[in-house]
């Protein structure tokens, strides 16, 4: 179902040469082509009117960048459209672009082909002046060739607006701090200033004791409420029931939930972190009310980590309305049996059950870090299935992501004493070169494992934002990625000029 709130603008660019009959067919097929696309994209395709000049060409792409609704621009040239008038408008425009390269016509007529066909069917000729001046003008961009009625090529537009749609969220997201980052802990901190200058994204830090005087106003009756919720959606422990002698601490948990969703709500945020560390008046580690937050789409960062939360937002963003699911995660210990070694993944609490295999079971246990009451959570392991795990690392010169494709797994054996959300998975292309190739890379503990988004759309969003990313899969070579890195680091500095 496509986004009411987002669109892509669908230009076609030609010219005046070949008289208005022709462009009248153009402005017919482009409409056609346009409105074939949207039936398979996640956003409305705002069809615009041929562009025959310079002028109007600079007035749509500085339209579209003033446009919040607007996610990009999918360019066509029809005919051939005379590449110096775009060099102004694509010299100006600031949301992300993707080159389609089709023509209306699946087969040749080969039988009535004749020189006003040739005339007005040339795609072949106009996209390759269009490609040429993208190129000598450096613009970013994606390009998917082949007719919109071949699944593939809808598939591909499809999953370079998903990551669009991340980059527009990612572009006004506001994320709140509860705290600052675990103490001594490197990987946490960053750069929040280029974060912002960078990605849009806005990082502020707010006292703990803030939330907590929301989460002691809340009413009993809205805690009444949530804690039936709780007992529709998931298996509650005994322990846990109304009546039980647990039940207090779940309606705490339901109390936090209540008062962390109304703080967000209130400030307009999207995502937070939190850390064991600096907890106030809290009496216990919010962790019922982290996972289910994450399934309603915020993201989250452990110990203060905000770079992990701002990309869990942006990815869930992009995967919206998909299935598979996007979760906080972290690379905890490994099964290293020779031929079956599996990475174990979890947190101390924060796994989104978005990525659950079957009913989360609400449960409580001790917790022997952060000082409080035993919190409330979810436990389940993940659903398996092809994933990708992806980290967002700050070097101090740049920012990069690293993502390593994996293959999800049940756990090769029932896990009775370890009573957290957690996910068993099989890097590609194995353990040895995979983790070698991370630690290699820089890559962070905390990471995003999603089952909705795969490598390419990474790619797509990573391109939009100028950001590097480093892959590792089924074909990594470590000696390979090892060069890569060497040379994206040429790369980047280059392309950042002086």
């Amino acid at each position: 179902m496509p986004s009411t709130q987002r669109e892509v603008w669908f230009v076609t660019g030609s010219q005046g040469l070949y008289g208005e009959d022709t462009l009248r067919q153009v402005a017919e097929q482009s409409q056609e082509i346009a409105a074939r696309l949207g039936e398979d994209l996640p956003v409305r395709v705002k069809w615009l009117p041929v562009l025959t000049d310079a002028a109007a060409i600079r007035r749509v792409c500085l339209e579209a960048n003033a446009d919040d609704s607007c996610v990009g621009l999918i360019a066509w040239m029809h005919t051939f459209s005379p590449a110096k008038m775009w060099i102004a408008g694509m010299d100006a425009l600031a949301k992300p672009l993707l080159h389609l390269h089709t023509q209306a016509n699946v087969e040749l007529p080969w039988a009535s082909i004749d020189m006003d066909f040739m005339n007005l069917n040339q795609a072949a000729h106009g996209d390759r002046e269009f490609g040429f001046i993208q190129t000598r003008l450096g613009v970013a961009r994606k390009t998917v060739a082949g007719h919109v009625s071949d699944p593939s090529v809808a598939s591909r537009v499809a999953g370079w607006l998903r990551a669009a749609l991340g980059r527009a969220e990612l572009r006004s997201l506001r994320l709140a701090r509860f705290g600052d980052n675990m103490r001594d802990v490197a990987v946490t901190e960053g750069d929040k200033v280029e974060a912002q200058l960078r990605f849009g994204v806005s990082v502020n830090t707010y006292g703990v004791n803030d939330l907590v005087e929301m989460v002691d106003a809340v009413a009993d009756t809205e805690i009444d409420g949530l804690v039936t919720e709780y007992e529709d959606l998931y298996t509650v422990v005994p322990g846990l029931r109304r009546g039980g002698e647990r039940h207090e601490s779940l309606r705490y948990g339901a109390r936090i939930e209540l008062g962390l969703r109304a703080f967000l709500t209130e400030g307009g945020f999207k995502a937070f972190t939190t850390n064991f560390e600096d907890l106030g008046g809290l009496r216990q580690l919010p962790g019922l009310a982290v996972q289910r937050l994450m399934a309603d789409g915020y993201g989250f960062g452990g110990e203060g980590d905000w770079k992990t939360a701002t990309l869990l937002r942006t990815l869930k963003a992009a995967a919206d309305g998909l299935e598979g699911g996007t979760s906080f995660m972290e690379d905890y210990t490994y099964h290293l049996a020779p031929g079956s070694e599996l990475i174990l993944g979890a947190h101390m609490l924060e796994v989104c059950p978005s990525i659950a295999a079957a009913r989360p079971s609400l449960e409580i246990h001790p917790l022997g870090i952060g000082g409080r009451e035993d919190p409330v959570r979810l436990v389940f392991d993940a659903e398996p299935g092809p994933a990708v795990v992806i980290g967002l690392a700050d070097l101090g010169e740049r920012f990069r992501l690293v993502a390593n494709e994996i293959e999800v797994v049940p756990p090769l054996e029932p896990l009775p004493r370890l009573p957290v959300a957690r996910a068993v998975w099989r890097p590609l292309p194995d353990l040895r070169t995979s983790t070698e190739a991370w630690l290699t890379a820089g890559g962070p503990h905390h990471t995003v494992l999603t089952r909705a988004l795969d490598t390419e759309i990474l790619t797509d969003l990573a391109d939009m934002l100028g950001v590097e990313l480093l892959t590792v899969d089924a074909a990594t070579d470590l000696r390979r990625f090892t060069q890569e890195i060497r040379w994206n680091q040429a790369y980047h500095r280059l392309a950042q000029g002086f």
